[in-house]
């Protein structure tokens, strides 16, 4: 692909501004009008601030349009793909944003035009889970928010979503201040913010009120492992669920029951199992399958949508598909090494080769895994993809050379997810083009709210968006990737499809294998609750589900009988009460003095199991008038003849 400047005609037009006193040069003669009159240009256009269609508005550029040339592009020739359609079509950029989408489009000189024949125009990916500048398990994360989103940008994502994670001692507005102030003077892209919820209280839930309101936060993520630093019981998770209910947020969680995982982890090392194989070992399958089906259930009874975070496990993606196959609102989300690679490289001989792999939940030992989560990305039960970008060097990793729990955990995937997904995706046939969108950049978009700003390539939507060759072909090795750390789980694949140019905010940042980014360029995005894809549905389910409550309220008539006494105690052991005033002690209140050795049944009944024997020869149930009345057929058969 090449940049070509436009217009092309030779020579090269000189565009004339007038001056600021506009008086004509000396020995002039001709009249001078340009005191009166601007440069004007007509365009076709479908600005956002013109009321006239497509292809009839007039647009006059003053000197501020013409200075500001060099922040107009034209994408010529290319196949714009969206999540929806494909069509031939050139698109116009201005100030950061799209103007123009459409053929024979009419636009100002000096714009700089990009030949993308053969090619395809796509929007911008969007990462949906990211680690940068995390400090986690006595070290942090070689790559921060320069490293991470340079790398971003070169593999074709233009946002991405990360995580705060506040320490338990931490409030949550505290933690979210040191996020920002970590990326704003960093980031390369733009970026929005998911929180963690380490703990539960009630100032948590003021947090998240005003997180929600004011700091455009509308995602909030729970852990069921890491116990003792991040995880929460379920009764705090539920909490949680129901506080985004709410709030008009969503719920996330990371799904591995983490409790039988530190179990299983003793008896690893019980059995001299120190290696990175034995991450793996003490994180089965179904523990991933357990937890997410237990969070799905959680967030059923909250009524809250749930995001599953790096879908690792056949089983899992399964409990995640037979949710919504029953109409739930949860959503899946599997990583690029989850889709590119496999558990295997855990019982590789060389140890800093497993040990660069480990991460939670962990790779799973098999190869049909991948290609499984890819069949259900395509037919919707999964919707986006991550990364868990969270990366750390070979010396990093080594903090656990004696003992795999003190491994780092986290791999890479910010710069390769793209190249990995339509690799294993779009080249064998399971996604086309569209889904590719859909699954790396729309769906996202949707789900946290920033559709059509981000996800698309329409007018008025963000100038985000990639140049995709998808005959380029490139292999991927750490010795030639962007990101800070010194291995990659991807190393040798083989990847084709990729993306040659770049463009964030309506500037070329990477360009045939060129960076051109400017640090603390990106904008933080404020991320509104109640998406519309997500709550349309839930808000009306939430009125049907009051109606039919209301509908099983039963009117009675207030019971006016007899109320037993459970507290009175009884004097003497013999005596016996009248069955009115009968005292029957609750399972949980201390047994009176009386017939009974054993607290009655829950239902208030003499429990069977106690003897009704007193040396006084009364019976428990004297009080009670019995039946006279003989039994002509009794079990058995009559009784017949003389004795």
């Amino acid at each position: 692909m090449t940049t070509v400047p436009g217009p092309s005609s030779s020579p090269k037009p000189r565009i004339v501004v007038p001056s600021a006193d506009n008086k004509p040069s000396s020995g002039s003669t001709k009249k001078d009008t340009s005191s009166k009159t601007k440069p004007e240009f007509i365009v076709r256009t479908n600005y956002p601030e013109s009321n006239a269609p497509l292809g009839v508005s007039v647009s006059k550029f003053s000197k501020n349009h013409i200075l500001s040339s060099q922040h107009r592009l034209l994408i010529k020739g290319g196949r714009v793909v969206n999540d929806d359609g494909t069509t031939f079509a050139d698109v116009f950029i201005e100030e950061g944003i799209i103007k123009q989408v459409g053929l024979n489009l009419i636009i100002p000189g000096g714009t700089k035009t990009i030949d993308a024949t053969d090619k395809l125009v796509m929007p911008g990916g969007i990462d949906t889970h990211t680690h940068l500048e995390l400090a986690f398990m006595g070290t942090r994360a070689a790559d921060d928010f320069y490293t991470g989103t340079k790398a971003a940008i070169a593999g074709g994502t233009t946002t991405i979503l990360d995580f705060v994670i506040p320490t338990k001692e931490q409030s949550l507005i505290d933690a979210y201040n040191q996020w920002r102030e970590r990326a704003d003077s960093k980031i390369c892209c733009d970026y929005g913010l998911h929180v963690a919820i380490t703990h539960w209280d009630e100032q948590v839930g003021k947090d998240m009120e005003i997180l929600t309101k004011e700091k455009g936060v509308n995602s909030f993520k729970v852990f069921m492992a890491y116990p003792g630093t991040f995880m929460l019981a379920d009764d705090d998770i539920y909490q949680v669920f129901a506080k985004c209910r709410e709030l008009g947020a969503i719920a996330m969680v990371h799904a591995e029951n983490g409790s039988v995982i530190k179990e299983l982890e003793k008896e690893m090392s019980k059995l001299g199992i120190t290696g990175p194989e034995g991450h793996l070992l003490s994180r089965p399958e179904k523990l991933e399958a357990e937890a997410t089906n237990r969070a799905i259930m959680i967030a059923e009874q909250t009524r809250c949508p749930l995001y599953v975070v790096h879908v690792m496990s056949k089983t899992a993606a399964d409990k995640i598909q037979e949710a919504r196959l029953k109409g739930q609102v949860v959503f899946g989300e599997p990583i690029a090494a989850s889709l590119g690679t496999d558990g295997s490289q855990y019982f590789n001989k060389c140890w800093h080769h497993a040990a660069a792999h480990v991460m939670s939940p962990p790779l799973r030992n098999d190869a049909t895994t991948a290609p499984y989560l890819m069949d259900l990305l395509a037919n919707g039960s999964l919707s986006t993809t991550g990364t868990d970008h969270c990366t750390f060097n070979i010396n990093q990793k080594a903090l656990g050379k004696d003992d795999f729990r003190k491994i780092p955990n986290g791999v890479n995937g910010i710069e390769e997810r793209l190249a990995v997904v339509w690799t294993k995706g779009v080249e064998t046939g399971k996604l086309d083009i569209n889904q590719f969108v859909a699954v790396t950049s729309s769906n996202a978009a949707r789900i946290f709210n920033i559709y059509p700003k981000k996800g698309r390539i329409a007018v008025g939507s963000d100038a985000d968006c990639l140049i995709w060759d998808p005959k380029a072909t490139k292999t991927i090795s750490a010795s030639s990737h962007h990101q800070a750390c010194d291995f990659n789980i991807f190393e040798g694949l083989h990847c084709r499809g990729l993306p040659i140019i770049t463009i964030v905010d309506g500037k070329i940042v990477y360009d045939n294998g060129q960076l051109n980014v400017l640090q603390g360029s990106g904008k933080y995005l404020h991320t509104a609750c109640y998406a519309d894809s997500v709550y349309q549905k839930l808000n009306k389910r939430e009125i049907i589900r009051e109606q039919l409550i209301k509908q099983q309220h039963i009117e009675r008539e207030p019971y006016t009988g007899d109320v037993i006494v459970i507290s009175k105690p009884v004097s003497n052991g013999d005596a016996k009460i009248s069955p009115k005033n009968q005292a029957i002690p609750s399972s949980n209140e201390p047994h009176a003095a009386g017939f009974h050795n054993r607290p009655a049944t829950r239902a208030g009944a003499r429990n069977l199991f106690d003897s009704s024997f007193t040396l006084s020869g009364d019976q428990w149930d004297d009080a009670n008038l019995r039946k006279t009345t003989r039994v002509q057929q009794p079990p058995g058969g009559q009784s017949k003849g003389l004795w």
